[in-house]
């Protein structure tokens, strides 16, 4: 029971704006999204959402119906494991579509896998194939233990590796609550394919941590090159490493939303 709202934390959660473990003072040492909103508003915009909950050896289910619950939460028979099970019906009055696409759910479950190393993500489609188009999977299954260096391996298995082992390192600031990771091989392609992320998300649009990123890539490249240039051209010209990069402190003390 929620000692201020005075109803189940599951409640709260899937009613309450903000009210997520983003902003609990360490709820998680790493949290995405945009100000905490995500499952409330997936519940505002379902006609149902329904929780089923395993926790202090007891199931308990609650079903919700456009944003609001339909009963108290309720306690149902003993269970030895742990989890939580949310299924949530998207709206048709809102969206333009309610059909999910296997592949675009599959691309981003498998980056997730990527950027949290160890971490097992399954991928099942279960819908009715005479309804929804054959699909060339119908389940996958996603679990890194390289994290990003594994990343990097897969963007770089088509572009012809210059060289066999992916540099990677890490660093954490425990005071600040912030640590980092990098990963990143040079290919024999003539364009750059950096991908950079705070908090797991992508930061498409770039950032402080990209921009340090390229700077002192390029400065120590720069320098090398020009030291120990053999072919004629300045090797500090042709930087072309494949990175996948983490951020993922457990503050983050800029949020955006892109537009």
């Amino acid at each position: 029971m929620h000692p201020v709202e005075k109803k189940p934390a599951v409640e709260v959660v899937l009613t309450v704006l903000h009210a997520g473990g983003k902003f609990g003072g360490g709820g998680y040492s790493v949290s995405g999204g945009l100000h905490g909103v995500g499952v409330s508003v997936v519940n505002a915009l379902s006609t149902t959402v329904s929780v089923n909950i395993h926790r202090d050896g007891f199931e308990w289910t609650q079903t919700y119906a456009y944003g609001a619950p339909t009963a108290a939460l309720a306690k149902g028979p003993e269970v030895a494991d742990t989890g939580t099970e949310v299924v949530f019906w998207a709206d048709p009055e809102i969206f333009e579509t309610t059909e999910y696409d296997f592949d675009t759910l599959s691309r981003r479950f498998q980056e997730m896998a990527f950027l949290n190393r160890g971490l097992t993500i399954n991928l099942v489609d279960e819908r009715d194939r005479e309804i929804v188009e054959e699909a060339d999977e119908t389940e996958v299954s996603y679990c890194y233990a390289g994290g990003i260096s594994d990343f990097v391996r897969h963007l770089n298995a088509t572009k012809g590796p210059s060289h066999q082992s992916v540099i990677d390192f890490e660093a954490e600031d425990l005071d600040k609550g912030i640590s980092a990771e990098v990963a990143m091989q040079w290919n024999q392609g003539f364009s750059e394919s950096i991908y950079t992320f705070a908090n797991t998300i992508n930061t498409t649009e770039g950032g402080t941590h990209e921009e340090g990123y390229r700077a002192a890539l390029t400065a120590r490249t720069a320098v090398r090159g020009a030291d120990e240039d053999q072919t004629g051209q300045h090797r500090g010209q042709d930087v072309r490493p494949e990175t996948g990069q983490r951020p993922a402190g457990g503050v983050v003390r800029e949020e955006s939303g892109r537009r």
